[in-house]
């Protein structure tokens, strides 16, 4: 929510920000534009008049005229200061003082131009001739533009003028048309540049330094004066980007209320749905946001509540399942004694009390488990040598083993201690030898194996008997789950012992898990922290 206010204060302050300044730098590019333009224009006559006539004589009336059409204050001189034009002189006005702006500088010389893979000689050979060239053009121009010839002129392939006139007076005919001789100081200079890369900068370069004392010299052009007023900002735009940015920011809070409000209304209705006793009612959830993390909570407390009844409602259906027919059973042999029907025989008896301690035991069994699962259930935690826990264990079980015929063994090459309740750990022993002993066939092997690995202790009950099919393994820690689907009494058990052995492996900070193939047989692997007593 903070993040989204944030943005949308900070979208209109720069929305603000960026439209004005838009404004602004518009109405300054085009005036800069404007006075680029202007620049360019000037600058690029003045530059033309020097390449076709070779002097500045006659330059005023080009500026007087250049200033007349771009409405500029003009004032040319040469780099080393000397004064050739100004537009307010020629205007008849007082010269204004000139502008603080940098001068623009006006080279009228010519810029070569050679075709691209030339050898470095024959560029040498063609930048002597471009020299020779040039200076006999401008000789020629100055000459004609000083008799008052009008002067044209337009680059050769090199680049350099080729000069032309309305007419030819007397003194520049002997100029005309003849063709200089390399001067030797030129080709020396030229020829340094054959192994410089790239070549025609250098060519340029000897080029001006070669033609600089025949050229015109460069100018430096000033525009504007002093104290210029600067153009001003229309302030109709300015009002429309400030009204626009508030309406903006106006519709963007009421936008974010919806969107950061949406999602509590829907979760609103959820949570009613949900007390009311609706658990299948979710929210939708996008985005990673503080909403949408409190949407993802809510539909994962609404998956466990409904898991939760589920689980109420089938351990409800197990334990009424478990209880009905034995309950059914006692009480038909019962009613059948009280009827006189059937005669107390002791086998009687003994049958019926031991229907009666299944149901004690059923009934023990689940209160265990609830007290584990509560966390009340009461551990007397000491030093435990499971070497010595498996041999009791295995000393336990040997007489049923003997009498199904399968062999108990033990693998525990050395003692190793944990801290835990003894009696706990020998339930959970016990229950899983009791299941392995049910599970093996005459002349199968149940093994006890203890092993350490990286302090922690690693016990495996193994078995060879019919295993259990991959798509059972999932279930073998429910309650009440068996893998006979009729949930016969042949194999016993009342299928809380596994639970109840998680939950007892569980709090003692271990784990225990199943491996079995059908047909080779089942591994159950309890692991445990070892004892501090037992580092070494």
């Amino acid at each position: 929510m903070l993040g989204l206010l944030m943005l949308v204060a900070l979208t209109a302050t720069a929305a603000t920000a960026w439209l004005t300044l838009r404004q602004a730098t518009r109405q300054v590019q085009e005036t800069v534009s404007a006075g680029q333009q202007e620049v360019t224009r000037i600058t690029g006559e003045l530059r033309a008049y020097g390449f076709a006539h070779g002097t500045w004589d006659g330059l005023s009336p080009r500026v007087g005229a250049l200033a007349k059409d771009t409405g500029q204050r003009i004032r040319v001189a040469t780099e080393t200061g000397a004064l050739l034009a100004d537009s307010d002189a020629l205007a008849g006005r007082k010269p204004r003082a000139v502008s603080t702006r940098p001068p623009v500088l006006v080279d009228p010389r010519p810029l070569l131009t050679f075709p691209e893979g030339q050898l470095p000689r024959l560029s040498v050979k063609r930048t002597v001739v471009a020299i020779i060239d040039y200076r006999a053009a401008v000789a020629d121009a100055a000459c004609l533009t000083r008799a008052g010839a009008q002067v044209t002129s337009r680059p050769n392939s090199a680049g350099i003028p080729v000069v032309s006139a309305d007419r030819r007076p007397a003194q520049c005919q002997e100029a005309a048309g003849k063709p200089g001789s390399p001067v030797q100081q030129d080709v020396d200079a030229l020829r340094a540049c054959e192994s410089v890369q790239p070549l025609l900068p250098c060519l340029q370069r000897v080029f001006n330094d070669r033609t600089v004392s025949v050229a015109p010299p460069r100018l430096e052009v000033r525009l504007g004066y002093r104290d210029e007023s600067p153009p001003t900002l229309a302030a109709a735009p300015t009002v429309a980007v400030a009204v626009g940015v508030a309406l903006a920011a106006i519709l963007g809070a009421l936008l974010l209320s919806r969107a950061v409000l949406r999602p509590v209304r829907a979760m609103t209705l959820a949570a009613k749905g949900l007390g009311e006793g609706d658990l299948g009612r979710r929210v939708p959830v996008s985005g990673r946001d503080e909403i949408a993390q409190l949407g993802g909570a809510f539909n994962r407390m609404a998956d466990s509540l409904q898991a939760a009844e589920g689980r109420q409602r089938r351990l409800t259906g197990d334990i009424a399942h478990e209880l009905r027919t034995p309950l059914a059973n006692l009480r038909g042999y019962l009613e059948a004694l009280r009827d006189g029907v059937m005669e107390p025989t002791p086998e009687l008896l003994d049958s019926l009390h031991e229907e009666a301690m299944l149901q004690q035991r059923i009934v023990d069994d689940l209160q265990d488990l609830a007290l584990a699962e509560a966390g009340a259930l009461t551990y007397h935690r000491a030093d435990v040598d499971l070497r010595d826990l498996l041999e009791t264990s295995r000393t336990a079980h040997r007489a049923q083993a003997e009498t199904v015929g399968v062999a108990l063994e033990l693998e525990a090459p050395q003692p190793v201690q944990v801290t835990a309740d003894a009696d706990r750990l020998r339930q959970v022993v016990g229950n899983l030898v009791g299941n392995a002993l049910r599970a093996t066939a005459p002349g199968g092997t149940v093994t006890l194996a203890l092993a350490r690995n990286a302090g922690l202790a690693i016990v495996e009950v193994r078995d060879t008997g019919k295993g259990i099919p991959a798509e059972d393994l999932p279930h073998l820690f429910d309650r009440f789950w068996r893998a006979d689907a009729a949930r016969g009494r042949a194999t016993g058990g009342s299928g809380l012992g596994l639970s109840i052995a998680r939950q007892i492996v569980t709090d003692h900070q271990g784990t225990i898990d199943a491996k079995s193939a059908v047909g080779v047989g089942t591994t159950f692997t309890v692991v445990l922290p070892t004892a501090p007593a037992d580092a070494g």
